[in-house]
């Protein structure tokens, strides 16, 4: 290294830092703790719906005041008095039970006996096919 002049550094140097404490890290009881008794300046701030569902419920009271003033009847279309005299006096008149009606179009027996008690909810399929096994015009003008 003879001839080549005195040696420099022309770094600069670096400081390295821990990372800033996160939000969460500030709130945990420990930290506020060591910061009190360290004399620092603690802020505090008290939420208005802190442990409350307050937020949620206010929409809620809107809610029940909509359903309150509803008067839709919401009940599901039932099979007519006509309809179900139709099938019975069909079956009947092929003396047919309900079993066996039901076997011949494909079904449980006891969706014909829904449909002859009025319970069932109308279903235009199962009604055609009630009309082509019994042989009789079930829905419409007779």
């Amino acid at each position: 290294m003879a001839g080549t002049g005195p040696l420099t550094q022309d770094w600069e140097p670096i400081v390295i830092r821990k990372k800033a404490p996160s939000a969460a890290l500030k709130k945990d009881e420990k930290v506020v703790n060591a910061a009190r008794r360290a004399g620092a300046e603690i802020e505090s701030i008290k939420k208005s719906n802190a442990g409350t569902n307050r937020a949620a419920s206010s929409s809620t009271s809107l809610n029940t005041r909509k359903l309150d003033e509803d008067t839709e009847n919401l009940a599901h279309e039932r099979v007519p008095t006509e309809l179900k005299k139709a099938i019975m006096q069909a079956r009947m008149d092929k003396k047919l039970t309900q079993a066996q009606l039901a076997q011949i179009i494909n079904e449980k027996p006891q969706i014909i006996q829904e449909y002859e008690s009025g319970k069932a909810i109308p279903n235009q399929q199962i009604i055609g096919k009630l009309e082509r096994a019994l042989g009789a015009k079930l829905r419409g003008k007779k």
